[in-house]
């Protein structure tokens, strides 16, 4: 289980904590912040990303593959759900997560590159993001990261 602690630290900008970790997030001068840290979105994508990039990372050392680095580009959107082409559902608004990713390594034969590229849409974060996810209050206080 993972548990991470929020708590508001000044205005707009929050404190996330976990184990013996914290980080900031806030939002842009330009809507009411103070600027010190990524919005929540981009710290949602800067996850996303990370998982994918670890989740191959750790496959590829396992398999003794010669993968040297990895850059992974993530863009989020969001649409107008009745707008969005081919959406039939009842959502007011849909998401679209567009990726890029690269994979450094001369040495990578197209069939790694293939299955590296396969590995990374089985991160544990977008396996969050595409399956059922379900959200349930709780009563007891969270323990502390």
């Amino acid at each position: 289980m993972t548990t991470v602690n929020v708590k508001t630290k000044s205005g707009l900008q929050t404190v996330a904590s976990a184990r013996d970790l914290e980080w900031y997030a806030d939002e842009p001068l330009e809507d009411g912040g103070t600027n010190t840290g990524p919005t929540a979105m981009e710290a949602l994508a800067g996850a996303l990303g990370s998982c994918m990039i670890i989740t191959t990372e750790l496959y590829a050392r396992r398999k003794e593959w010669p993968l040297e680095a990895m850059e992974v580009h993530i863009e989020l959107e969001r649409f107008n759900g009745a707008d969005y082409p081919g959406y039939t559902g009842e959502s007011q608004y849909v998401h679209q997560v567009r990726e890029k990713v690269v994979l450094i390594g001369d040495q990578l034969t197209d069939d790694q590159r293939a299955r590296l590229m396969e590995i990374t849409t089985k991160c544990p974060v977008r396996r969050v993001l595409t399956t059922p996810t379900f959200f349930v209050s709780i009563e007891e206080p969270l323990k502390e990261a």
